[in-house]
């Protein structure tokens, strides 16, 4: 399973790689189960995870317990909270794994290691930020402009794995749509 996270590091920066072995031995391969919770809102984020099988909801709670989902992350991405992970903070959000998934987690102190010792690993890192930042901005002006129906059509099209994998009640989630809505959309198209 190691091997998907070498294909992605030198998928990114070529087959050339002082210390790769190094960067893979700092990272703990974890096997987390359906509906699995890894961070806990408050809870400070201790880990950045590659999904190397699997799939990941970032989310959040609002005042009445209402659950929002940020983010639907799948193989070959990487997941975490990164304002508490860099800070060490309380998180302001939830990871769960959704489905089974296969996880290469690094922590903290090795991740800083990896920074402050192996310079490629800083470009795997600014990857991490320059892909989560641009997806996140992306998403947020994307879904503003759009009504619900469209917002569906931009999931059929963009991410049409997640439609056949996660539930409709996950999905409407993401698409920022009541489930009952997101389901009578659904059947018109």
């Amino acid at each position: 399973m190691i091997e998907v996270l070498r294909q992605h590091i030198t998928s990114r920066l070529g087959n050339d790689i002082d210390n790769l072995d190094k960067v893979l031995a700092a990272f703990k391969h974890i096997r987390a189960k359906r509906n699995e919770q890894l961070l806990l809102q408050g809870d400070a984020c201790k880990y950045v995870y590659f999904i190397a099988k699997g799939c990941l909801q970032v989310y959040v709670y609002d005042k009445d317990f209402n659950e929002t989902t940020r983010d639907l992350v799948i193989e070959d991405n990487w997941c975490s909270e990164l304002v508490s992970f860099g800070s060490g903070n309380p998180s302001t959000e939830n990871i769960r794994a959704v489905e089974p998934c296969e996880l290469f987690a690094i922590d903290r102190q090795a991740f800083q290691t990896m920074m402050e010792t192996v310079p490629q690993f800083d470009k795997v890192y600014k990857q991490i930020l320059e892909a989560s930042y641009a997806n996140a901005v992306y998403r947020i002006n994307t879904f503003v402009a759009l009504s619900a129906l469209d917002r569906i059509k931009w999931l059929m099209e963009y991410r049409p794995s997640l439609m056949t994998r996660l539930s409709s009640k996950l999905i409407a989630s993401y698409l920022g749509i009541n489930k009952d809505v997101f389901s009578r959309l659904k059947a018109k198209l």
